[in-house]
């Protein structure tokens, strides 16, 4: 038996509304009620807020490799997307690039308090060795730590070759996995094309055969400005209009982005029981909007957050991201309270990812939790640490970073990788 308890927080926020003082006690990775086990580790939260792990619900790992490129600011969706894909394909995508952009955006992603990132990879050269792409992803992920949910995704991919590729990668590596999740919970896989603009109807039909088969999560990206110009322009409807029509407004289905939509388009994801996430690390500094997240919210309609990729929002910091949500939120509504974008970021991105027992630090959840100082000058004077965590301090950092159960980031530092190679092997692989 392995046991941790953390002591002596400032305030412990669950995940699901209820903040709290007192230990949080962890046995073999799972939080547990009572008092701590004798033996125990002992985490001194002294100063601390602690939270559940974030959990970055929509990501582009790869694009970590491709940040800050000249020609890629700026400009609209139309030109962005070839931009990059031009950038792609002069480095050469195959399982070792992909393997150490995961390393290096997952490595980011626990030193920014993230424990869970949902990886949606869209770049498939033809030909390449998918299943071994996936897998360096998989590996990248075990090797630091971090839980990692694996999207087969497609952009403009053969729909036959996308369909049995995700069906490869499945049996690969979460074989017989009820809900495609390793019996550990350490690595999910989902499919889901990027978007009606540039994937066609059996795409997404063959994509959700897979899905059916082996009892996967879907996930696609709608209603961003080309996503609603390009549908309008080639099938005469809007996204989710297509999507509905496609079956791909489920409960199954989680939607990101949705910066573009009305009151009866709304109404109908909610009715579907389909989640949505929000992006707006990628969306606002690109000029893609912004989503009407308390609209979403009070529809009945789970949300959770993303980063996007390194491409868009050339960053993997949940967090930050989460502080810009409540931010923005006053430009298309009411604005969010810090506790409700907080929940955004744990158990709403957990819930549209279908994992329950994650974001939260509730009897029975995983042991994924985050330490916040709050005792520095940049919290000085600050009357609600919780808020704070999101008002003050941009681009705040965890002291000490758990999953499930295990010390992965202590006192700010990686403890599972040395970051100077991983940086370096980054840069050395795309020749910068």
């Amino acid at each position: 038996m392995s046991a941790l308890v953390v002591r002596g927080a400032v305030a412990v926020v669950d995940g699901v509304g209820g903040v709290h003082t007192g230990d949080v006690v962890s046995v073999d990775g799972v939080i547990v009620d009572g008092a701590a086990p004798e033996g125990a580790t002992i985490v001194d939260a002294t100063g601390c807020v602690v939270t559940a792990g974030l959990v970055n619900a929509h990501h582009h790992l790869l694009q970590t490799a491709f940040r800050t490129l000249p020609g890629t600011r700026g400009i609209p969706m139309r030109e962005w997307l070839p931009a990059m894909a031009a950038a792609y394909t002069a480095a050469g995508v195959d399982p070792e690039l992909t393997g150490l952009a995961a390393r290096a955006g997952l490595a980011e992603a626990l030193l920014s308090g993230v424990t869970t990132v949902a990886d949606h990879h869209l770049t498939w050269p033809s030909g390449a060795d998918t299943v071994g792409m996936a897998r360096a992803a998989a590996e990248a992920a075990a090797g630091l730590g971090a839980r990692l949910v694996f999207v087969r995704g497609a952009a403009r991919d053969d729909p036959q070759e996308a369909a049995t590729s995700a069906d490869a990668i499945v049996r690969a590596l979460v074989p017989d996995a009820p809900g495609g999740v390793s019996a550990d919970g350490m690595l999910q896989v989902a499919v889901g094309p990027a978007g009606v603009h540039s994937d066609p109807r059996e795409t997404f039909a063959l994509l959700g055969e897979v899905a059916r088969e082996h009892g996967l999560r879907r996930r696609t990206q709608a209603n961003e400005v080309v996503d609603v110009e390009i549908a309008l322009d080639r099938y005469g409807a809007r996204p989710l209009d297509l999507l509905e029509e496609w079956g791909w407004l489920a409960p199954d289905v989680t939607l990101a982005h949705l910066c573009d939509v009305t009151d009866d388009e709304i109404a109908r994801v909610a009715a579907s029981g389909a989640s949505a996430t929000h992006a707006p690390g990628c969306d606002v500094p690109m000029g893609w909007g912004v989503a009407p997240v308390r609209r979403l919210l009070d529809a009945g309609i789970a949300v959770g957050l993303g980063t996007s990729g390194g491409g868009s929002n050339d960053a993997g910091h949940l967090l930050a991201d989460a502080r810009l949500a409540m931010q923005v939120s006053a430009l298309v509504g009411p604005q969010l309270p810090a506790s409700e974008v907080l929940s955004l970021a744990t158990s709403g991105s957990a819930d549209g990812l279908g994992r329950p027992e994650l974001g939260r630090l509730t009897t029975g959840a995983a042991a994924d939790l985050c330490l916040w100082d709050v005792s520095g000058v940049a919290d000085a004077g600050v009357a609600d640490p919780v808020a704070g965590l999101l008002w003050a301090s941009p681009g705040r950092r965890p002291r000490t970073v758990v999953v499930g159960g295990r010390l992965l980031v202590d006192e700010g530092r990686l403890l599972t990788a040395d970051e100077d190679e991983v940086v370096a092997r980054l840069f050395e692989r795309v020749g910068r």
